[in-house]
């Protein structure tokens, strides 16, 4: 167990890569202590790893294969017992996202995208709310998707399940009042796989509202606003260049 700290701390889903990690450097260097989990071991990626330079970061990497539910119900435990304390402030970070349609879904691939991009979360945030100590009031940010308000048909069982999750924002913070904030932070095309070429994310770029795609420190600002608004709960902030303000027929990797 670490010494413990007067710094908050944040534990961040998926935390060691992508966008997780920017999300994660990004707390760093605003002054929190970091808890970071992820599916299998490894360093974090560089720019994070600078990041946890920062003085006086204290962090943890925690390997967890959160679509168990054994190990997503034990992730809190184990990260209160290191650290001594529960987190200040949990980002659902971690998801999975497949490439079903319609005609390809079915059993299984909702219940694995279910698994982990809706029920850890809320798993998660409960054992967080139960963990937390009388008068605290740790903060809960989902990692949304800006497709939630005008969904395609392409990863359909990705699509349902972060619809289902950006609903759990507003009935959450109904349940818990008080005694927790939830929020969620919807992103566009922030950080592109190899599906992409430079042709045509400078296509997609134009066709977003504000005329280019959302930065991936951008969106780690909304986390950060909303960790420390105090008087916000139940809220969707929308960092995707404008994205949801319009319908695409397909996902992006396709036009």
């Amino acid at each position: 167990m670490t010494l413990k700290s007067s710094r908050p701390l944040a534990l961040v889903t998926g935390g060691m890569r992508r966008l997780g990690a920017a999300i994660a450097a990004q707390l760093a260097e605003a002054g929190y202590d970091l808890a970071l989990s992820s599916h299998s071991d490894g360093p974090p990626e560089p720019a994070l790893a600078l990041a946890l330079e920062t003085p006086g970061t204290n962090w943890q990497h925690f390997a967890a294969d959160l679509s168990d539910p054994a190990q997503t119900d034990g992730l809190i435990r184990t990260v209160c017992d290191h650290f001594g304390r529960a987190p200040d402030l949990l980002i659902n970070n971690a998801a999975m996202f497949g490439q079903d349609d319609w005609a390809a879904m079915d059993t299984n691939s909702l219940t694995t995208h279910f698994q982990l991009n809706l029920f850890s979360p809320i798993l998660l945030s409960n054992a967080l709310v139960a963990a937390a100590g009388d008068g605290e009031q740790p903060a809960i940010v989902h990692i949304l998707d800006q497709r939630i308000q005008n969904p395609n048909g392409d990863q359909l069982s990705y699509t349902l399940s972060k619809q289902a999750l950006a609903q759990s924002v507003r009935t959450l913070a109904i349940a818990y009042g008080a005694r927790a904030r939830v929020n969620g932070v919807a992103p566009g095309l922030v950080i592109p796989t190899d599906d992409y070429d430079a042709a045509q994310m400078e296509r997609l770029a134009q066709a977003m509202p504000l005329g280019r795609l959302p930065d991936p420190t951008n969106v780690a600002q909304a986390v950060l606003y909303l960790a420390k608004a105090r008087d916000v709960t139940g809220q969707i902030l929308f960092v995707d260049g404008g994205a949801n303000l319009k319908s695409f027929a397909r996902d992006f990797m396709h036009l």
